[in-house]
């Protein structure tokens, strides 16, 4: 064997036991939603494959039971299909500013960006939990949306990515006599659909799973995200595992389903913004 034959097949090994790790945790949580609530409590999660204690009830309980799981699960999807394509708007034009445009403090902006890129969020908690209060935005689906829709690590990523593209394109719009916006519209959206579909996928999997700021600033029941919803259900009062845990399952669903529809899109755009700029 060569040298390349050992390196691939090292590689095969390493990726299928990493692949290995990752999907152990999805598996114990398939296992752990056909068994009853009391079966975790005593056991926990595990990996033992015990049909004496298996069963479809908890499924059973998730579409038929008296919960607001459902109200829940609708009100994330509406929520993460708003706030991404929002976030794909936004900070794909500001991206193509700075890609595609020369002005004063671009730099001094640029720079902002990265920096804003560094503070973890919970430093920035209490001030934006004030301004979200003073604005009166509170419970609010606003509170939720506003403050994520010019992200600082997408609009990085968009950056790199038209930095990439060739800038005769833009030159051969105007050229044509299109304006700016038709030339961005036009021209240079549909170039970026695997930063898009890249993008989508990362800032879908954060809004679908985010509940530290959802749960500061909602408060109405009807209101919740799954995450918030989910988290309700243990209490010190009593812990419906029956339904935490088969809800929980299911809702990996949206994000698999995102994936594998964008998959190609989304290795594409991570390779392309990558080694771009």
């Amino acid at each position: 064997m060569n040298k390349n034959t050992i390196a691939k097949f090292s590689l095969t090994v390493l990726f299928a036991i990493l692949c290995i790790l990752v999907l152990i945790p999805f598996y114990a949580i398939a296992l752990a939603s056909f068994k009853p609530g009391k079966e975790l409590i005593r056991q926990g999660l595990n990996l033992s494959f015990d049909l004496s204690v298996m069963s479809f009830d908890n499924f059973v309980f998730l579409f038929t039971g008296d919960h607001s799981y459902f109200l829940w699960f609708t009100n994330s999807i509406l929520l993460t299909v708003v706030q991404v394509a929002l976030t794909l708007i936004v900070s794909a034009t500001v991206a193509y500013g700075f890609a595609a445009y020369e002005f004063k403090g671009k730099n001094f902006l640029f720079i902002c960006v990265l920096l804003i890129m560094m503070v973890p969020f919970e430093i920035l908690l209490l001030p934006l939990y004030t301004l979200t209060f003073n604005l009166g935005l509170m419970n609010t689906y606003s509170a939720i949306i506003l403050p994520g829709i010019a992200n600082a690590a997408t609009i990085f990523f968009f950056r790199q990515y038209l930095r990439g593209v060739p800038k005769e394109i833009i030159a051969a719009g105007r050229v044509d006599g299109a304006n700016e916006y038709g030339i961005y519209i036009r021209l240079i959206l549909p170039l970026m659909k695997p930063a898009f579909a890249a993008m989508g996928i990362l800032n879908g999997m954060n809004s679908w799973n985010n509940i530290l700021w959802p749960f500061m600033v909602i408060s109405d029941s009807d209101k919740y995200t799954l995450p918030i919803g989910l988290k309700t259900l243990l209490t010190p009062y009593g812990n419906n595992y029956d339904l935490l845990i088969v809800g929980s399952f299911f809702s990996i669903v949206p994000i698999l389903i995102l994936f594998f529809a964008f998959q190609k899109y989304f290795i594409d755009g991570m390779t392309a913004g990558s080694v771009k700029g």
